[in-house]
């Protein structure tokens, strides 16, 4: 594979002639690249008008690589020719090198377009090493990228050194005058072998060939961040507005850079934006330049460039949606506060729907990166990222909801895919015991990298060393943290029913669509329920239930047996699932009641979970509630069901949804909530402590 590089335009903030004057003052020795082991001249001459001066040397250079490779070489240094071309006219130089050791299995190509400033590219591909040429490979662009950048710091030394011993200025070159025999000679047949075929802009044939050294121009370059020629990155600006990288991410970016004006057609994206999708795939470029094409094509289909122009929250989302922008962080990132415990997500989907809360997360994002560039110019140094801060305070099972969870899960993806690498630290504070169910469902959507920048307390962890003041500035804690900040973020709560959307306008949105598919719906009689068997193979698995009471009053359990029950009476055609038990089960022989009997109204929406005790067969019960005092105790027998189902009394109506979240992952995803932070200790262990215990979390919406 070939090992390729491009650095950025570096500037010498001094005159062409006093840098000449630097550079040759690193031969023939330069202690300050102790790789470089010496260099002796093999040929010099200069053009009649002295405007050319052509040096041709034989450089050493010590081969920093493991000494089985060097001991399967046979070599501990690497001989190279390097040809200097100093066209004073110009104010150019060109330095080109080909390797002589290794001459048929190394092949490096620099391109030296640009002759008005400090600018190096190369390509190395090892034809042939003994079955080692990828590590080679690797080897030998490591140690020439670091090579490259410890170049500018040396010829700065020489700079400082001549300065200091009282050479400030060196004169430009100007022509001697010319004798007319002088001119009519030069007029004359031209050598295609002589230094003037050597000029910068003429090609006399070839590309030449080099290894591990340079292939570098050096000259001037107009005032700007960017080079004028070419639009080029320079270094400073690459320190000053993206931060530091090194000499293969600046290679990638510029790289990828250059692909996008060449190929893109449309807005090219900032170099932040170019820059976080390389981060995303660890500078690698195939894969971050097939990212970001993607990304690029969603912009452009979903018109996202103008979306924080045309994109006008409703007034509804104003005041129900908790999160806004706060500040910045202790790093100048900036602020935001999502208050998701207060939240009601479900409410704002029936309102509002997906999409629109969708674009507001985009929105949201979109302004993101703009306070980043703001705060960019505002601290004097690079912020790329923000922060986010997450209360959970009131989190509870409404907030697993289905349609809700997977709408989150969708936001998470697409969130992922085109603002990677935005989100600089998230720190979630005031955990419930429920977060945990939560954090299984969704952390399998987060990508690593952004996992590892979350920091998790539960409780009161947050506050005090090791809490929010080692990231937020006393001055800016919200004062619902404890803080003394006056915070104006809406703080929520729930939508009022009567700002739902109608069934015809979720119909239009083809939300109701999802949400039927999702769901299954039941019909309870008076003594025949509707049971559901759950079969769990090991212990500390969760049990999520959601389900919505359509008509008439309902009373929910949940049960477990070791044994699989018989399926009681059904009419032909009957759904599978109603009645499944008979009449000679007995409570607390044959099965057990593992949470208590909760009574759901209608119209009532309810969420909860269990984390169970024993592998065994568990069943969710709903059956028809019965007045106060006559609620049943045992399961209803053959002859109820038979009577129920032939009786043209009342039916309670019902759509449910229920899953098992494994017990390797619920215990992974414990790991992984540890692992953030070890403010989450404490939750962490209150939940699997309490694993033998009723704890589910059930919530009544109405």
């Amino acid at each position: 594979m070939v090992q390729k590089y491009q650095s950025p335009v570096r500037i010498y903030k001094y005159p062409f002639e006093l840098v000449m004057a630097a550079y040759e003052k690193r031969f023939p020795t330069c202690p300050q690249i102790p790789v470089f082991l010496g260099s002796e001249v093999l040929r010099e001459s200069r053009s009649p008008d002295g405007a050319v001066h052509v040096v041709e040397r034989s450089c050493r250079l010590r081969v920093e690589a493991p000494r089985l490779l060097r001991k399967i070489a046979g070599v501990e240094h690497v001989v190279f020719m390097q040809r200097n071309v100093l066209n004073w006219r110009e104010r150019t130089l060109l330095i080109e090198a080909h390797n002589e050791t290794f001459a048929s299995r190394v092949v490096v190509h620099p391109e030296n377009e640009e002759w008005t400033c400090f600018e190096q590219s190369a390509s190395l591909d090892i034809r042939s090493f003994f079955g080692f040429e990828s590590a080679l490979e690797k080897i030998a662009m490591k140690q020439y990228t670091a090579n490259v950048k410890r170049g500018k710091e040396v010829i700065e030394h020489y700079l400082n050194e001549l300065i200091s011993q009282g050479t400030s200025h060196i004169p430009r070159w100007t022509p001697a005058p010319v004798r007319e025999e002088d001119a009519r000679s030069q007029a004359g047949p031209r050598d295609p072998g002589s230094l003037e075929a050597d000029r910068p802009g003429s090609v006399p044939g070839p590309a030449p060939e080099t290894v591990l050294t340079e292939g570098r121009s050096l000259g001037r370059r107009p005032a700007g961040r960017v080079c004028a020629l070419g639009d080029k990155l320079d270094a400073d600006y690459i320190e000053r507005y993206l931060g530091h990288l090194t000499p293969v991410q600046e290679s990638c970016l510029i790289q990828l850079r250059h692909w996008l004006q060449e190929t893109h057609k449309g807005k090219i994206p900032k170099d932040e934006h170019i820059l976080r999708f390389l981060r995303a795939r660890d500078f690698h470029l195939d894969k971050a330049r097939e990212m970001l094409c993607q990304s690029l094509s969603w912009r452009k289909q979903h018109q996202v460039d103008l979306l924080l122009q045309t994109w006008r929250p409703p007034a509804l989302l104003e005041e129900f949606y908790a999160g806004g922008w706060h500040y910045q962080d202790i790093d100048g990132r900036p602020l935001y506060i999502l208050r998701l415990g207060h939240m009601d997500t479900k409410g704002l989907m029936k309102a509002v729907g997906e999409e629109a809360l969708l674009k507001h997360v985009l929105s949201v994002n979109e302004e993101g990166q703009k306070r980043c560039e703001g705060n960019t110019k505002q601290f004097g140094r690079p912020i790329s990222s923000w922060t986010c801060l997450v209360d959970l305070e009131g989190l509870n099972m409404r907030h697993l909801w289905r349609p809700g969870v997977k709408a989150l899960l969708r936001m998470i993806e697409v969130v992922e895919d085109n603002y990677p690498e935005t989100l600089g630290r998230l720190l979630i504070v005031r955990a419930p015991r429920v977060f945990p169910v939560l954090w299984t469902l969704i952390s399998p959507f987060i990508n690593e990298n952004t996992r590892q920048k979350f920091l998790i307390y539960s409780g009161s962890n947050y506050q005090g060393p090791g809490g929010l003041v080692d990231y937020l500035d006393k001055e800016v804690i919200p004062d619902f943290l404890g803080g003394e900040c006056v915070c104006n973020v809406p703080e929520g709560g729930l939508v009022p029913k009567s700002l739902y959307l109608t069934e015809e306008e979720q119909e239009h949105t083809d939300q109701l669509r999802q949400w039927r598919e999702t769901y299954q719906s039941a019909s309870v009689l008076r003594g025949a329920p509707h049971e559901v068997v759950v079969e769990i193979l090991e212990g500390e698995s969760v049990i999520t239930w959601d389900f919505d009471i359509l008509r008439g009053d309902v009373v929910f359990s949940l049960y477990h047996s070791k044994q699989m029950p018989k399926p009681g009476p059904q009419e032909p055609g009957a759904r599978a699932g109603g009645q499944l038990t008979d009449k000679g089960w007995v409570l607390g022989v044959d099965y057990s009641r593992v949470e208590a009997p909760l009574v759901c109204r209608e119209g009532e929406s309810i969420q909860g979970s269990h984390v169970t005790r024993w592998p065994g067969i568990y069943l969710l019960q709903w059956q028809m509630h019965s007045p106060p005092g006559n609620v049943a105790c045992s399961l209803p027998g053959v002859e109820d069901v038979l009577t129920a189902l032939h009786s043209p009394g009342p039916k309670c109506k019902l759509l449910y949804y229920y899953e098992v979240l494994a017990s390797e992952d619920f215990r992974g995803s414990m790991s992984s909530l540890e692992s953030c932070t070890s403010g989450f200790s404490q939750l962490s262990a209150t939940t699997s402590s309490s694993s033998g215990q009723s704890h589910s979390s059930p919530l009544v919406s109405r």
